[in-house]
């Protein structure tokens, strides 16, 4: 593999660390709990039972839990990088990289993901992965952070570190626009795609709750182009300022933007 590979965009080898850190630690998973939720609502919109699912990135199973409880599934697999996670959950569970989809074809009738889909280094190839091993009419149903995500974030840290460094490295992931994955659907074969986005809005105390949590979430920064040594002391704090001077709420509280883009599409 070359450099350019997207493959090689993220480490998948500290992408599961941090996963399996966070599995560890008390799993901050309000997030992903509501996404997940979101996902499932628009599943009984479907009105269509599933005997088959695989659950893609399912971390600590809460979304698998639930697939099994729905009318007429008989067998759920979940999947995620972190073994630690997946320690967590229950019936047919196996460790595979995001960018690998270890299933042979039309073996699912449901593909389903909670924010895991932005940890993908080749998302074109992983959504053509995905529709191959969905049956005849099978559904893909996802959910991923968009690019407005942790824009407050993103702003403050970039501004801090140029300051305080004199020069800024990749802190936070890159993330899909909204037209991008819905001519990905299309391009990749889905039938019928649609993709629309919401976004949450999580308030905290400051920067450096968000941060915590984003570390007990597993989703700190991954990428292969990362500078390896942590963020100095005077850096965090010029963000935390930053953020709070740029972005704070009347209550002296500061947001955090979450978008969420949800795709769907049908293998033919």
């Amino acid at each position: 593999m070359t450099s350019a590979d997207p493959i090689t965009l993220f480490d998948r080898g500290a992408l599961r660390l941090h996963r399996d850190r966070a599995a560890r630690i008390g799993c901050v998973d309000f997030l992903h709990a509501e996404v997940a939720d979101r996902l499932l609502e628009r599943l009984d919109d479907v009105r269509r039972q599933f005997r088959t699912a695989l659950d893609i990135g399912a971390r600590n199973g809460a979304l698998s839990r639930a697939l099994r409880l729905r009318p007429g599934t008989e067998w759920v697999v979940a999947t995620d990088p972190s073994p630690a996670f997946l320690a967590q959950g229950q019936g047919m569970r196996v460790a595979a990289d995001l960018d690998f989809v270890p299933f042979r074809e039309a073996s699912f009738e449901l593909a389903i993901s909670a924010l895991a889909l932005h940890w993908v280094g080749d998302l074109p190839g992983a959504l053509a992965q995905l529709r191959r091993i969905l049956k005849p009419g099978g559904l893909f149903l996802a959910a991923m952070f968009g690019g407005r995500t942790l824009a407050e974030l993103r702003t403050a840290l970039f501004e801090a570190e140029l300051t305080e460094e004199g020069g800024v490295s990749p802190r936070v992931s890159p993330a899909a626009d909204l037209g991008d994955v819905a001519a990905l659907l299309l391009r990749t074969g889905y039938v019928m795609p649609v993709a629309d986005a919401e976004t949450i809005t999580v308030t905290y105390p400051d920067a450096l709750a968000l941060m915590r949590d984003l570390r007990g979430m597993g989703e700190t920064n991954a990428l292969t182009a990362r500078r390896r040594t942590p963020l100095r002391r005077a850096t965090v704090a010029r963000t935390a300022a930053l953020y709070a001077e740029g972005f704070g709420l009347p209550d002296g509280r500061i947001p955090a933007t979450f978008e969420i883009l949800f795709l769907t599409g049908r293998a033919s």
